[in-house]
C-alpha cells in the first residue's frame, strides 16, 4: 500500500472525528425540552426541564419565555423556585373548552411561562439553567408537545426557538422545544410526576451532556488515531526515499 493511501485514511480520520465532535458542541447548543425518569403519558402530569445554554461568549442569558399552545388545554402549570430567578405563569380564556382525557372540559388554559433573572442573575458563558414545570393533564390526541421558546439576552439580544422540523429532514437551525408522550400507565399519572421530579437530580447529568462528552471524546481519540496513522504514513515514504536515493 502506497504512502498515499496511507495519507489519505489519516487525513479522513482526522476529518471524521473534528467533525464528531463539533457536531456534539451543536447538538447540545439548542434550548431543549427534556423529561427525566419516568416519561410524561398522554392525558396525565409530568416534570419537564426546559435546558437552556448560553451561546454568546460576552453576553449573559436573563430570561427565558415559553409559549405553551392553547390547544393542548393544559390548566396548571407551576414551576420550581430558582434562586436568583422570578417565574411567571399566564392563563388565557380557550376561544373553544378543550375536553381532558377524563372528560374536565377546560376553559382557561396555561399559555405561557416566563422565568426573568433578577439584578445580578444571568447564565454566563459555557454555562446553562434547566428550569422546571410540572404541568397537566397533558393532552391525550397528540404523541408529542411542541413548546415555541424565546431567550433572551443582557443589551437586548434575542433568539427564539420556534422552528418544527419536518418528518425525515435535517433538523432546522433553531429547533422549538419539543418532548414526546408516551401512553398512560394504569399506575397514575401524579406518581410518575413525582417519579420523574424525583429522579432528575440522579439522571439529569446522565442525559444529552454525557451522550455530548463521549461523542467528543469518541471524536477526539477518532482524530488522534488518523493524525498518528498520517504522521507514520509520512516517516515511511521519507524513509523509503532516502533508501531508493542511496541506491
Amino acid at each position: 500500500m502506497s504512502h498515499h493511501v496511507f495519507k489519505r485514511a489519516g487525513v479522513l480520520a482526522a476529518t471524521v472525528g473534528i467533525t464528531g465532535l463539533l457536531g456534539a458542541g451543536i447538538a447540545s447548543a439548542h434550548v431543549t425540552a427534556n423529561v427525566y425518569g419516568v416519561p410524561a403519558t398522554k392525558g396525565g402530569y409530568g416534570a419537564i426541564f426546559f435546558r437552556v445554554p448560553n451561546e454568546d461568549a460576552k453576553l449573559g442569558t436573563i430570561k427565558l419565555e415559553v409559549d405553551i399552545k392553547p390547544e393542548y388545554g393544559i390548566g396548571s402549570v407551576s414551576t420550581k423556585p430558582i434562586p436568583g430567578w422570578t417565574a411567571q405563569v399566564t392563563k388565557s380564556s380557550l376561544p373553544q373548552p378543550v375536553t381532558t382525557a377524563s372528560g374536565t372540559k377546560i376553559t382557561e388554559a396555561v399559555t405561557k411561562v416566563v422565568w426573568t433573572a433578577d439584578t445580578g442573575t444571568k447564565i454566563g458563558q459555557n454555562q446553562f439553567q434547566e428550569f422546571e414545570v410540572s404541568a397537566g393533564p397533558l393532552p391525550a390526541n397528540v404523541d408529542q408537545l411542541e413548546f415555541p421558546a424565546i431567550q433572551t439576552y443582557e443589551a437586548g439580544k434575542v433568539v427564539s426557538w420556534d422552528q418544527t422540523a419536518t418528518p425525515g429532514g435535517e433538523e432546522p437551525e433553531h429547533p422549538a422545544p419539543t418532548v414526546k408522550l408516551a401512553a398512560k400507565t394504569a399506575d397514575g399519572d401524579h406518581a410518575s410526576m413525582t417519579a420523574s421530579t424525583s429522579d432528575s437530580e440522579a439522571s439529569a447529568p446522565a442525559s444529552e451532556d454525557t451522550t455530548a462528552r463521549w461523542l467528543g471524546g469518541a471524536g477526539l481519540i477518532v482524530g488522534a488515531l488518523g493524525l498518528g496513522i498520517g504522521g507514520g504514513a509520512i516517516l515511511r515514504s521519507r524513509r523509503t526515499g532516502n533508501t531508493g536515493g542511496s541506491k
